[in-house]
């Protein structure tokens, strides 16, 4: 009889192109320090769709991403932001973000978030935070085994305005002086290795990334504790290795009707600091070395 885990794995990566599900069962041979959810840019709204975004569809995909997670037991599972999509009224946004935070909920794991600039173009970023698990400063770490996770906001304008009420277009994207003294902080901090995670892009994607990207950049590969960047924001699947340190793009679970165009992940932190990316339905499998002194 085929288990319900068996499903999960052989459904999804035979969707994504992977094969019957192998990929998570022979990995598992090498046993991870650490195991953690990730998923992005969902867009719930309740209207219609618009070209290839399913918005009401957001709903059932976030609920198949959670029935898994909780059946898989990672530590922690992060939403990368948008995690809702503009409403033309904060009463409407908000009835989108508690729709959406009861589905959510029931994960059995803690779970954080990362502001996109969805979350927060009619909302305020306490509003959001009010009516989520979200930190209120837009910005926040965890850690867990000796791992330290930081949660970056880049939903600031260039003149260091914080995003909310419609007030910034969404290329106007900036992480603000305090922020980046902050990161250093925290980088100073850590004793072990550092996973970013971040909505908009910090590496060279033209259209996506932080204006700033540069300058965050070069304060994580001073630090040289961080393993690697994972983000959002431009729907596809990514990759671009800068300075040594990986920025990992996920892709959107909004985008495409029906569930074999859903897509999450499984991110195992190894013993020496590598990394395994599990890919479910479009999202890519990948694996990263350890870095090197």
């Amino acid at each position: 009889m085929t288990t319900r885990r068996a499903f999960f794995h052989q459904s999804t990566f035979c969707l994504a192109g992977f094969g019957a599900g192998c990929v998570l069962a022979a990995d598992e041979e090498a046993k991870p320090t650490l195991r953690i959810g990730l998923m992005t840019d969902l867009h719930y709204a309740e209207k219609d769709p618009t070209k290839t975004r399913f918005y009401r569809e957001a709903l059932a995909k976030l609920d198949e991403a959670v029935d898994f997670l909780n059946q898989e037991k990672p530590a922690a599972v992060v939403e990368l932001g948008d995690l809702i999509d503009q409403a033309p009224t904060v009463e409407e946004e908000l009835e989108w973000l508690k729709t959406m935070e009861q589905h959510y909920a029931r994960l059995l794991m803690p779970r954080h978030y990362v502001l996109g600039n969805h979350c927060v173009a009619t909302l305020t970023k306490a509003e959001f935070a009010a009516h989520t698990g979200a930190a209120f400063s837009g910005y926040s770490s965890f850690e867990q085994n000796g791992i330290r996770f930081i949660l970056l906001d880049a939903c600031f304008r260039e003149d260091g305005t914080a995003y909310g009420r419609k007030n910034a277009h969404w290329q106007d994207c900036h992480i603000p002086g305090q922020e980046l003294l902050w990161l250093k902080d925290e980088l100073m901090r850590a004793t072990g290795p550092v996973i970013i995670l971040a909505h908009q892009r910090l590496d060279l994607d033209a259209a996506h990334a932080v204006k700033n990207a540069a300058e965050v950049r070069a304060i994580l590969e001073k630090s040289k504790k961080v393993l690697a960047v994972f983000q959002g924001h431009s729907h596809k699947n990514d990759l671009q290795t800068i300075g040594g340190i990986p920025y990992c793009t996920l892709v959107a679970m909004i985008e495409g009707t029906g569930l074999e165009n859903n897509g999450y992940t499984m991110l195992d932190i190894l013993p020496d600091s590598s990394l395994r990316l599990h890919g479910f339905r479009r999202q890519m499998h990948r694996s990263f070395k350890a870095p090197t002194a």
